[in-house]
């Protein structure tokens, strides 16, 4: 037996019904309506635009790991926070936090803030330690303060990469891609990668955190390391609107918040 889930979306609602029709004919389908629930995510909709969230699953998880009733805080990590594979005691609990770290995982499907701290300590699942630990325990208390953040997707005409969510895609539309990008240099105290971060779009899209496979010799270099991945999502998303049939005419542009390339 297999059961697929799909979600069918299109701006002519009998092009709907007669693909809906089409499937039908062939396979066993059963009609849920109109997009409100989908494996872990809620979709709202309201005449300012679409928000896509996990609440549900963020109640899920807190009640089934015990921290439904913890103390919220305001931020996922520590600011300056480093983790190395030798800090304090070996947390004996192996499973339990391999199991904390995929929930987690699957949570920043729509939560970019989560991205960096679960970076962070997915390093250590061969041998995590305590204080590995007790970052992942902090998440969950942000993560139990802030259940319904996510993404949202203004219906406005005034908002940028509006493209995706618009009724029609007409080729004059005004679309110009944004990316904001950054890096922290030798911020790994083992091995001294960096790690590397770019999020595209005002109303967000597309986002990455990672180390970097190589050593950077400098600041600087890492900073070229993560243009460089930032200018690559940069091109493919470019190439996909081209396929769409939406004219990209404006520049890309690469947004990065260190000073001194004024002095490069």
């Amino acid at each position: 037996m297999y059961v697929y889930d799909i979600i069918i979306a299109r701006n002519n609602e009998p092009t709907i019904q007669s693909l809906k029709s089409s499937l039908d004919a062939k396979f066993k389908l059963k009609d849920l309506g109109p997009l409100c629930f989908f494996l872990g995510l809620e979709i709202a909709r309201t005449e300012r635009g679409i928000s896509v969230s996990q609440r549900p699953y963020v109640l899920q998880i807190l009640a089934d790991t015990g921290y439904l009733s913890c103390k919220p805080t305001t931020t996922p990590m520590e600011v300056n926070l480093k983790l190395s594979q030798d800090d304090g005691e070996v947390f004996s609990y192996l499973s339990l936090y391999r199991r904390l770290i995929v929930k987690l995982l699957y949570l920043t499907i729509t939560r970019l803030n989560l991205s960096y701290a679960v970076n962070k300590f997915s390093q250590f699942l061969a041998k995590p330690r305590l204080p590995h630990f007790k970052v992942v325990q902090r998440v969950f208390q942000y993560v139990k303060g802030t259940p319904s953040q996510g993404l949202f997707f203004p219906s406005s005409l005034d908002v940028q990469l509006r493209a995706f969510a618009e009724a029609q895609l007409p080729t004059s539309l005004d679309v110009q891609l944004k990316v904001f990008s950054n890096a922290d240099w030798a911020s790994c105290p083992d091995t001294r990668h960096s790690v590397f971060g770019f999020c595209v779009g005002e109303s967000l899209i597309s986002w990455k955190f990672k180390k970097q496979v190589t050593i950077s010799r400098s600041s600087a270099e890492a900073e070229y390391r993560y243009m460089e991945n930032a200018t690559c999502e940069v091109t493919w998303l470019l190439s996909l609107l081209k396929e769409f049939g939406v004219n990209h005419s404006k520049p890309a542009l690469l947004y990065i918040v260190i000073i001194k390339w004024l002095f490069i």
